[in-house]
């Protein structure tokens, strides 16, 4: 890429001519020393915001040995360090406890002291408690005839009974019941795949 092609010469920017120096009126603050005070030096931690005025050589000489953290120790340090992270501000963990029991008794992110909303958050949380099993596993216990909290060894007693009671073999050849056996099988086989069997 050629840097002197005439195509840059419209988009360079003209060098502005640099301003003279000012003259401030402010002697320099080190000790002694009768020059212009024309560059800014930091005053320190905790005077955030003020200045010291000092002249070139001064101004070199404070910054060399400037250090913000002078007068602290290992803790102090590391603790400010941590801080910074987030500006100095004030945090705390998201999600902490959340769901757990006594989370909005003990007062929690809300700030119930008085319990006025903890009835509330209960009839709700009660309201929208979510079911154990999925809407196909129900209508398999259902079919079998169980309640939801039956274990495997209910299901699988149930099942050869409901099985044994329904053959067509069971009946004298009776195929009239053929379609609930169907039925109990395919409800049977749902919870197999579901694992509760």
């Amino acid at each position: 890429m050629n840097l002197n092609s005439p195509l840059f010469d419209r988009i360079r920017a003209q060098r502005q001519p640099r301003e003279e120096k000012r003259e401030t009126g402010i002697k320099c603050d080190s000790p002694g020393c009768e020059a212009e005070g024309a560059y800014r030096a930091p005053m320190g931690r905790l005077r955030e915001g003020q200045y010291f005025c000092f002249c070139l050589d001064h101004v070199r000489e404070y910054n060399a040995t400037y250090n913000y953290f002078n007068g602290m120790n290992d803790a102090d340090v590391a603790r400010y360090m941590k801080d910074a992270t987030v500006g100095h501000r004030p945090t705390w963990a998201m999600g902490t406890r959340r769901g757990q029991a006594g989370f909005r008794e003990e007062g929690g992110p809300t700030g119930d002291p008085l319990g006025m909303y903890r009835a509330r958050y209960h009839r709700r949380s009660a309201e929208k408690k979510q079911p154990r099993h999925s809407p196909v596993t129900m209508r398999a216990f259902e079919a079998l005839g169980l309640d939801e909290t039956a274990g495997p060894e209910a299901i699988r007693a149930r099942y050869k009974d409901l099985v044994k009671r329904h053959h067509p073999d069971a009946n004298g050849g009776d195929r009239s019941r053929e379609e609930k056996l169907r039925e109990i099988i395919h409800a049977y086989k749902t919870l197999r795949a579901a694992r509760l069997v």
